[in-house]
């Protein structure tokens, strides 16, 4: 498979194989022996790991002491070769008279995940294009490579596309129920379909200022973005349940529909635009972060396209919905 022009630095954690010796017993000539593997085991275990032969009291505490070969012995084929074993009867037998050495290779650490033997490829990305994006792009290649391998072999996704999904997945679990709860919570305050569909479509037309400011700004679209656009939903919807909320007062005192929707939109614009570009401005601080960047962003850019649309749009439903004609 080629490499990918955008990712370099490609490394993977299967290291050079290191070169052992494997010891297989001759298990007839050592039954023959009255010899068992656990003897045979005790045997080696003693010239390269040690074994405790007694243990001393240092006041409270108590110290093993072990009995070990020495470096030398440990690091010479002879000394595995004529390791002498004990019989039952006590005769002394060189441990190649029961066993056959082979040399081979294998990997010195084998890296698990999940309790499987695991080869974990990692790069960097050396251009602006996100993680997710990449993936997306290789997934056919990666896919006819998985087709390639032999039963039991699988490629799994990780790192920061991993991640990124195991964050989004809570959010996408209880997105539904709070989109309804906030959809009830604005049909209990407006009592009416129609005005809270116009309260209601300011939100999902908010994220073209998303988008603009995301574009903009080459920050990426994520978990911490993903965040701000839920919070902005919020504060756009509340904006626009104040400037109709006005308008249905002011219907209510007897005003003409065409002058509440008027009248209610200037006296309303100052605190919104306000409200928005203190909001807008204290997220400044926080727009050149690496992990706040592209909340910061979002919210900026759906933040002041709101309010537009919130001035604007609004309005101008209300007197389409309503039917609402000049001078009526």
């Amino acid at each position: 498979m080629a490499c990918d022009s955008r990712l370099e630095n490609i490394a993977l954690d299967w290291n050079a194989p290191a070169r052992i010796v494997r010891i297989n017993i001759l298990q007839d000539k050592a039954r023959q022996l009255d010899l068992t593997a656990r003897d045979i085991a005790n045997a080696l275990n003693l010239i390269y790991d040690g074994q405790r032969v007694t243990m001393l009291r240092d006041d409270i505490y108590l110290i093993d002491i072990k009995a070990r070969g020495t470096k030398v012995a440990a690091a010479s084929l002879d000394t595995l070769f004529n390791l002498q074993l004990s019989t039952a009867s006590g005769v002394a037998i060189p441990l190649s008279s029961l066993a056959e050495f082979k040399y081979e290779t294998e990997q010195p650490v084998v890296t698990q995940r999940n309790r499987m033997p695991t080869i974990t490829v990692e790069a960097a990305v050396a251009t602006k294009d996100q993680p997710a994006t990449i993936v997306k792009d290789l997934s056919s290649r990666i896919e006819a490579f998985r087709q390639s391998l032999p039963v039991g072999y699988r490629i799994e996704v990780g790192g920061a596309v991993e991640k990124s999904a195991e964050s989004q997945g809570p959010i996408a679990a209880v997105a539904p129920l709070m989109i309804m709860i906030i959809i009830t919570l604005v049909m209990v305050q407006m009592q009416s379909f129609r005005i809270a569909i116009i309260v209601l479509s300011v939100a999902p037309l908010g994220l073209t200022g998303v988008v603009a400011a995301l574009l903009l700004s080459n920050a990426p679209m994520g978990f911490v973005a993903i965040l701000g656009i839920l919070a902005l939903g919020g504060i756009l919807i509340r904006n626009s349940i104040i400037l109709v909320d006005r308008i249905e007062a002011l219907r209510t005192e007897g005003k003409q529909a065409w002058d509440a929707v008027y009248e209610a939109t200037a006296g309303r614009a100052r605190p919104i635009v306000l409200t928005a570009a203190a909001a807008s401005l204290a997220l400044i601080p926080i727009s050149s972060q690496v992990f706040w960047g592209p909340m910061a962003y979002a919210l900026m850019g759906g933040i002041i396209a709101g309010t537009v649309i919130t001035l604007i749009f609004v309005p101008a439903l209300y007197l389409i919905i309503f039917r609402v004609k000049k001078g009526q």
